[in-house]
C-alpha cells in the first residue's frame, strides 16, 4: 500500500503505527473475545483505556491538578453552547475575540444562550491577523469570561499572546491542540475537537478549572453540565469509545516522539518550509496573513489566478498530495500540517511548489 500525504484540515493524518495497532486489536482486545467497541464502558478493560487517556492528556499538557479533564461527545461545536451555558452567570456578559470563521461561529451560538458581545475583530480589509495583546481587546464591564480561538483553521492565523486579560479566559484550541504548550496560568477553560491533532472525530477534550464547576446551573439538562461529567469522570453516559481508544494510542505515540515540545518544534520547522517557499517565490505564491500571526498548523496561500490554483490542485492530487483545496468560503490552497504529518509529505509539497512555479511563473 502506498500512503497518500493527507493535508486535510480534519479529520487528520494519524500516525501509521497507531493505525496498525488499531487494525491488529480491532477484532479482539486483551483476549476478551470481543472488540473494544463492543464491550461495556463499565468493564475494567475499557475503564483502563479511559483512565489512561485522561492521564496522558494531563501529563502531555502539563495541566495543573486544579483542572478537570473531560472527554465529551459533540466535538468543539457543542462546546460553543456548553461554555456559555455553564460559565455565563446571570447578569454577566461574555466577550468574544473573533479572528476568523470559528470565532464567529462560537460568538453566534453564545449569543443564543446569553449576553455575548464582540470584543475584538480584525481591522479593515488587510491581512488576516489576531490581537497582539490583551490591551487591544475591548473587555466591557460585567464580563464573565473572554473566549478566544487560538488558531483559526480557515484563515490560517494564530494567537501568540494570551496574557493580561484580567477575566477568566476560555480558548478553543481545536486546530493546534497539543501542538504547542499551554500556559495554564492564563486559562480557566480550554477545549477542542480531537480530529486535527489527537485522533479521529467524535470527541471533545475539555480542561476546566475545578472552581468553575460550581457555576454549572442545575437547570441545565444533565449532559450539558460540566460538573456532572467531572463527577462521573466522563462516564455519565456511554462515551465515544472508539475515539478515546484511538486517541489514547496517538497520545502514547506523542510521548514516544518527545511530547508537546517535540510537536511544537516539528510544527515550526514544517510550516517554516512552506512559508519559505511562499516568501521566496517573488509573489507567485502569496500568504494573506500578517507574518507574526501565521499559523503553524494551517498554511494558506494563493496563486496569481484561480485557474492556476485549480491546475496546482490537480497536479497535487496526481502526486498523492491530497486535500489541499482551501475552504469554500475563501478559496485558494490550504495545507493542514498536524502532529502526525510526516516531514516527507511537507518536503513533497514544497518540491511541487517549486516545480510548478518554474513551469507557470
Amino acid at each position: 500500500m502506498s500512503r497518500a500525504h493527507n493535508f486535510c484540515p480534519g479529520p487528520c493524518t494519524l500516525p501509521l503505527p497507531v493505525l496498525n495497532e488499531l487494525q491488529d486489536e480491532m477484532v479482539e482486545l486483551n483476549d476478551t473475545g470481543m472488540s473494544v467497541i463492543e464491550m461495556s464502558h463499565r468493564s475494567s478493560d475499557y475503564e483502563a483505556i479511559h483512565q489512561s487517556a485522561i492521564d496522558r492528556l494531563r501529563s502531555l499538557s502539563a495541566a495543573p491538578d486544579e483542572f478537570e479533564v473531560l472527554l465529551l461527545q459533540g466535538g468543539a461545536t457543542l462546546q460553543f453552547a456548553m461554555v456559555p451555558q455553564n460559565l455565563l452567570t446571570p447578569g454577566m456578559r461574555a466577550g468574544y475575540v473573533v479572528g476568523g470563521a470559528w470565532g464567529k461561529k462560537a460568538l453566534n451560538d453564545a449569543a443564543k444562550v446569553g449576553d455575548a458581545y464582540l470584543a475584538w475583530s480584525p481591522p479593515g480589509d488587510g491581512p488576516a491577523t489576531m490581537p497582539g495583546a490583551a490591551a487591544e481587546v475591548a473587555i466591557e464591564a460585567e464580563t464573565s469570561f473572554v473566549h478566544v480561538t487560538s488558531n483559526e483553521t480557515i484563515e490560517g492565523s494564530r494567537m501568540v499572546d494570551f496574557s493580561g486579560y484580567g477575566v477568566p479566559l476560555v480558548a478553543d484550541m481545536s486546530s493546534d491542540y497539543l501542538s504547542r504548550p499551554i500556559d495554564w496560568e492564563h486559562f480557566d477553560l480550554v477545549y477542542g475537537g480531537s480530529q486535527k491533532n489527537l485522533g479521529p472525530a467524535g470527541l471533545a477534550i475539555v480542561f476546566v478549572r475545578s472552581s468553575l464547576l460550581e457555576q454549572s446551573p442545575e437547570t441545565l439538562p444533565s449532559y450539558l453540565r460540566y460538573d456532572l461529567h467531572a463527577k462521573a469522570n466522563s462516564l455519565a453516559n456511554t462515551p465515544p469509545v472508539f475515539s478515546i481508544w484511538a486517541m489514547n494510542k496517538v497520545l502514547a505515540w506523542m510521548e514516544q516522539e518527545g511530547g508537546v515540545a517535540a510537536m511544537e518544534a516539528r510544527a515550526g520547522e514544517r510550516s517554516g518550509m512552506v512559508y519559505a517557499a511562499i516568501d521566496n517565490s517573488d509573489g507567485f505564491y502569496r500568504n494573506p496573513v500578517e507574518p507574526r500571526f501565521r499559523s503553524h498548523t494551517n498554511i494558506v496561500f494563493r496563486l496569481p489566478s484561480e485557474d492556476l490554483e485549480a491546475e496546482f490542485l490537480a497536479r497535487a492530487d496526481g502526486e498523492q498530495l491530497l486535500n489541499l483545496k482551501g475552504h469554500r468560503s475563501v478559496g485558494g490552497i490550504r495545507a493542514s500540517i498536524y502532529n502526525a504529518m510526516p516531514t516527507p509529505g511537507v518536503e513533497a509539497l514544497v518540491e511541487l511548489m517549486g516545480q510548478f512555479r518554474k513551469e507557470r511563473g
